[in-house]
């Protein structure tokens, strides 16, 4: 698209390793003004049969991780006065879930660390937010079309259908931009509807 761009793959349990990343960013493209929090895994099992080692990943990759990259970039974000923070959330932070209990607890958090960052970074003009995804047509959600719980979904959801990745992007767009200078703290969702049932 003719600007430049910088791709890293890394593990982002690994604090030395988001440490490094963040230097390698900011010394190719200058201060970052923009983080999306977007990393996620899922593990299945109830509380009864979830492995603590899958508990323990899940914490890690869908609440640490975000924390910590977010600490690194609000500190060059103040300096700059100027910045926006969105994380990626989930329906499953507002409702409970038998299936992934450590997914629900994960994006339950995130979304309460959202709003506790935009209390304190507000006065230095950085808005923070997060999005809460239905269920969208992704290689995460896919193995569901094959249980129960997909003509449950279905049933639930107003639109009748799984969302698009491109119809989620939009509300990215939108938290990233000077439209939403004064909109912080809060939990867009995009779901078709399903939770206002």
């Amino acid at each position: 698209m003719g600007v430049p761009a910088l791709a890293l793959r890394i593990d982002v349990t690994e604090r030395g390793q988001l440490q490094l990343a963040w230097e390698k960013v900011e010394e190719a493209l200058g201060p970052v003004n923009i983080l999306v929090n977007n990393a996620g895994i899922v593990a299945l099992g109830g509380t009864l049969d979830l492995d603590p080692g899958d508990w323990d990943r899940v914490i890690e990759t869908n609440l640490n991780a975000c924390f910590s990259l977010s600490k690194l970039t609000a500190r060059s974000m103040v300096r700059q006065r100027l910045g926006k923070i969105i994380n990626i959330a989930s329906e499953y932070s507002l409702f409970g879930s038998g299936l992934v209990p450590a997914y629900s607890a994960s994006k339950g958090a995130l979304v309460q660390l959202t709003k506790s960052m935009a209390i304190e970074l507000a006065p230095f003009n950085i808005q923070v937010n997060a999005i809460a995804p239905g269920w969208i047509d992704t290689e995460m959600a896919a193995p569901v079309k094959t249980m129960p719980l997909y003509q449950e979904v279905i049933a639930r959801t107003p639109a009748r259908r799984f969302g698009r990745p491109e119809e989620f992007a939009g509300t990215a767009v939108y938290l990233a931009s000077q439209a939403s200078d004064f909109v912080t703290g809060t939990t867009l969702f995009v779901d078709g509807g399903y939770a206002i049932r």
